[in-house]
């Protein structure tokens, strides 16, 4: 339009570091940073990033380098958070669970050039290191993070010349010029989604994601101004579902916790008085199961917020009964973590107690960095009725989905395919347009010609008083092709057969949904707190096939 102009005075590149710059303003005397007996605030925050930042830049690190971080939740994966893109640079976060094979293919395939350690799992980075050496690969400059708290160093024995986290900090210059990005939708950090050695998936974020997901997060978290967010989900994981970032736009303090337990839970929520949190179902059976001895009441209304894996309705009602605020989120790495938040419509508050449960166990709707959400059919491509019956697959577009997979085209244009991002989720939209999650596409079974979701099993499997956890796969069956077997861990000091648990779910599910084979046993998880579907398919496979003689056709 005439008179209109893009100039620096209306348009400048969205980056979460403008976040850390105004709350070192805004907020600059309030505590940022809390790990035990060390705090920090924003200012000090903002020029300990500075100086990392600096001291990266003198280490050779420049615009579209990598480097790495291996770390629980602890102060320096929030600095890393924002010095690493302040020199220019891409933070890759890697799992804690990985072993040393996996981490040099992961630091191979990144090109990593620094990569800061926590002592705890200093083992695991120097074999990798090794790995690489050995292979002829470019090694990269490791630092190690030592315990703030005790200065211990586990693992094999430290380097004369090993760089140590705090020097680095204390070689860089307050003075620094932080580099920006000229265009928001360079890169700011990978986040590898595979367990694989094959191929890993490094999905590449943006400034421009990074931001507006850090703001959808916090409105989806329902945020108020300075918060107090306990660090119970991996910061590592989709960059802390891009909260690291959020919670610092508002200026809110980070309680660091390197072991979740559901003490350390409860006495950090009644020390620090948290009003947010969040994590996988996982988590939320730790809070619900505790003993008594270790719970305590909570000084008000804790937001929390759950995803990585549908919560089943009756875990819901539990936190709630205990005094939790609950938000369901749905999302995966390829869209910055939470892509859609299950909205609450007040014509619910009506509803049972049990059927609200229901209502906040769907997926939901997409958040305001998505565009759309809908269920297609992955071969056709149509967008299947709202009939909360047709299933199909979950498809994303909009301004938080990922740039693409790093060093892989390919997985990106099938990824990407028609102009949406496939996530591999099974699911259905209900007449409301709320979505509702029934397995992925690899974990749906297909029983006689009927689909059984494996996640509505598990779900009427964690109401049985005696279930603490449950995990639903395909076994092999000769009449059938295959029928749901179950994986199952009781409560401590419970009981029940496996007889007694497939009465259980005939009485409550179509006879074909039912579990034909029980195991008691703990479930293998990811660092997520994702139940690992494929050591369970392997182990259901590995059982037989379930023989036809004797058995009921029903």
């Amino acid at each position: 339009m005439e008179g209109t102009i893009k100039s620096p005075a209306n348009y400048v590149p969205l980056t979460p570091i403008s976040f850390l710059d105004r709350s070192a303003v805004v907020y600059a005397d309030r505590v940022s940073v809390v790990y035990g007996s060390v705090k920090y605030t924003w200012r000090q925050t903002r020029d300990r990033c500075v100086r990392i930042a600096s001291a990266l830049s003198q280490l050779g690190i420049s615009t579209g380098d990598v480097v790495s971080v291996l770390a629980p939740n602890i102060p320096a994966m929030v600095e890393l958070h924002f010095g690493v893109p302040m020199a220019g640079a891409l933070l890759c976060t890697l799992n804690i669970r990985h072993d040393s094979a996996l981490v040099a293919v992961l630091l191979r395939h990144s090109g990593t050039k620094v990569i800061f350690v926590d002592h705890q799992f200093l083992q695991i980075a120097q074999g990798a290191c090794e790995i690489l050496s050995k292979k002829g690969d470019k090694v990269p400059i490791l630092v190690l993070v030592p315990e703030p708290l005790t200065q211990s160093v586990s693992g094999k024995k430290r380097s004369e010349d090993m760089m140590v986290y705090e020097d680095v900090v204390a070689m860089g210059k307050s003075d620094f010029e932080v580099k920006r990005p000229t265009d928001e939708c360079d890169p700011i950090s990978v986040n590898y989604t595979s367990g694989t050695t094959s191929s890993p998936k490094g999905v590449v974020y943006s400034h421009r994601g990074a931001y507006l997901n850090s703001l959808a997060a916090v409105l989806l978290n329902e945020m108020h101004s300075s918060p107090t967010y306990l660090w119970t989900n991996p910061m590592f994981h989709c960059n802390g579902w891009c909260l690291l970032w959020g919670v610092t736009a508002i200026g809110g303090t980070n309680i660091c916790l390197r072991n979740v337990t559901a003490k350390a839970i409860f006495d950090n929520i009644s020390q620090h008085k948290v009003t947010h949190m969040g994590g996988a179902p996982t988590i939320l059976n730790m809070i619900i199961n505790a003993p008594e001895s270790e719970q305590k009441p909570l000084h008000g209304k804790v937001s929390f917020i759950t995803g990585a894996a549908p919560p089943p309705a009756h875990v819901i009602y539990k936190m709630e009964e205990l005094g939790f605020s609950m938000f369901h989120s749905y999302g995966l790495t390829e869209t910055y973590g939470p892509g859609t938040i299950c909205t609450w419509k007040p014509e619910w508050d009506s509803l049972p107690r049990e059927e609200q449960a229901k209502m906040k166990a769907r997926q939901g709707v997409n958040h305001i960095g998505i565009e759309e959400i809908q269920v297609k059919d992955p071969v056709t491509m149509r967008t299947l009725p709202a009939d909360g019956v047709t299933m199909g697959e979950v498809v994303f577009r909009g301004n938080t989905v990922m740039n693409g997979y790093l060093k892989n085209p390919e997985a990106t244009k099938e990824a990407f395919k028609g102009g949406w991002y496939w996530s591999g989720d099974l699911g259905v939209k209900h007449p409301d347009g709320y979505i509702e999650l029934k397995d992925r596409s690899k974990d749906i079974i297909i029983s006689g010609g009927e689909n059984i979701s494996s996640i509505e099993v598990e779900s009427t499997l964690f109401t049985h008083p005696c279930v603490l956890e449950a995990a639903v796969v395909a076994r092999p069956d000769e009449y059938w092709g295959e029928t749901a077997c179950a994986f199952v861990k009781l409560k401590d000091g419970s009981k029940a057969s496996a007889e007694e648990l497939i009465s259980y779910c005939r009485d409550r599910l179509p006879h074909y949904m039912a579990p034909r084979s029980i195991v008691f046993e703990d479930l293998p998880k990811t660092s997520t707190g994702k139940v690992q579907k494929f050591v369970l398919r392997t182990k259901a496979k590995a059982l037989g096939s379930l023989s036809k003689k004797g058995r009921s056709k029903l």
